[in-house]
């Protein structure tokens, strides 16, 4: 096994990308004979750009980065591990274009996890914010590590969601692991430096530039035994997550929306092309039995939701006719015959039960399930 620095030394190679990296490693077995091998003999090797080569005749110089950049990390409590460490995620080493080394901070045992991916709209509603921390805190809860990118929207629900269960949480950065992007998921990547792990194939201080994140998304697909779409535009970043997913051969599952929503677009078009229908976390975790890990003993989201097997057949009625959807409280009083003064009082107690929601404009939906 070659030492980790001079894995880390020939992944900063200006020029060399993922792609040439892995040529010299298989061409001269093994990282360390990549930097020792003359510069003849590193010109016969198919598909390195000219200032790769130029920048890999300064080995010294090679080298010395490399020690800077592990000194910097042992500095922040990270680490840097590659492609043969045995902390490194097995089914990413699977992956057509595995990253050779990958920073990481926090808890790199939940690397060799059963790992699943929750993705979608980084402008996501209500209803996908609900129902992404809903799955990712379930899925903790039996034993799976919720993998998402930390963006805005449903990445961030994903990871709060894992956060609040008794598992862990993996995010996949398009950026060094030391830059915080977006800055508005500053307290969230604190969190997941303490109770999950950050992870990412950028040395320490790379810009979150665009290019990146199609390169991020296919770490968050190759980890995962399986890819959740939790509301998405059809031309969208959580689209290519899954169709990477897909090329891996990978689970692909998506949680379907309101049939006119755009955000729900990508997830209906998964759905067309045979993407398993989510509804709760249990429809995850049957399609997981060679994941390792996995707790087992109760199903996630089976049973009533919070509270409703403490209401009384009045107040369950009444719940029973609200929808996930949002409608207006006179429709309800409508449907419902109860006065406007007995639906009011049944609502607030619905409410502090945590099955309903109150929303601006005097409407109502339900957010938890009757058993």
């Amino acid at each position: 096994m070659a030492d980790i620095l001079d894995w880390v030394s020939l992944s900063l190679v200006p020029g060399l990308g993922v792609t040439g990296q892995r040529r010299l490693v298989d061409w001269f077995d093994g990282p360390d004979g990549a930097l020792l091998a003359t510069a003849k003999e590193r010109s016969k090797v198919a598909g390195i750009r000219p200032e790769a080569l130029a920048g890999l005749s300064d080995v010294g110089g090679v080298r010395d980065r490399g020690e800077k950049e592990l000194e910097r990390l042992a500095g922040l409590g990270a680490q840097a591990i590659c492609l043969d460490d045995q902390n490194y995620p097995p089914l990413l080493r699977q992956i057509n274009a595995p990253p050779l080394v990958l920073y990481i901070q926090g808890r790199s045992e939940l690397l060799a996890t059963c790992c699943v991916a929750i993705v979608g709209s980084r402008a996501a509603t209500s209803y996908g914010h609900r129902i992404a921390s809903t799955l990712a805190r379930d899925l903790a809860a039996q034993g799976v590590t919720v993998v998402s990118g930390l963006a805005l929207g449903i990445d961030a629900s994903a990871h709060a969601g894992a956060l609040s269960a008794p598992g862990g949480t993996v995010a996949v950065m398009g950026c060094g692991i030391d830059v915080v992007y977006p800055r508005q998921n500053h307290s969230l990547y604190e969190q997941i430096r303490e109770g999950g792990v950050l992870v990412t194939e950028y040395p320490l201080g790379t810009t979150p530039e665009a290019f990146r994140f199609p390169a991020r998304n296919r770490i968050i697909a190759g980890m995962s035994y399986g890819v959740v779409v939790v509301e998405a535009a059809r031309k969208s970043g959580s689209l290519i997550t899954a169709v990477l997913a897909l090329d891996e051969g990978r689970d692909v599952f998506a949680v379907p929306g309101q049939v006119d929503s755009f955000k729900s677009a990508g997830a209906h078009w998964l759905l067309q092309q045979g993407a398993k229908l989510v509804l709760s976390a249990q429809d995850i975790i049957e399609e997981l039995p060679l994941c390792p890990g996995l707790l087992g003993e109760k199903k996630a989201g089976d049973g009533a939701g919070p509270g409703a097997s403490t209401l009384d057949p009045e107040h369950l009625a009444l719940l029973e006719k609200i929808e996930p959807y949002s409608m207006k409280r006179d429709t309800l009083i409508a449907c419902s015959g109860l006065s406007p003064g007995r639906v009011a009082e049944f609502l607030l107690l619905l409410e502090l039960e945590g099955l309903v929601e109150m929303l601006p404009g005097d409407e109502v939906r339900r957010v938890g399930q009757e058993g």
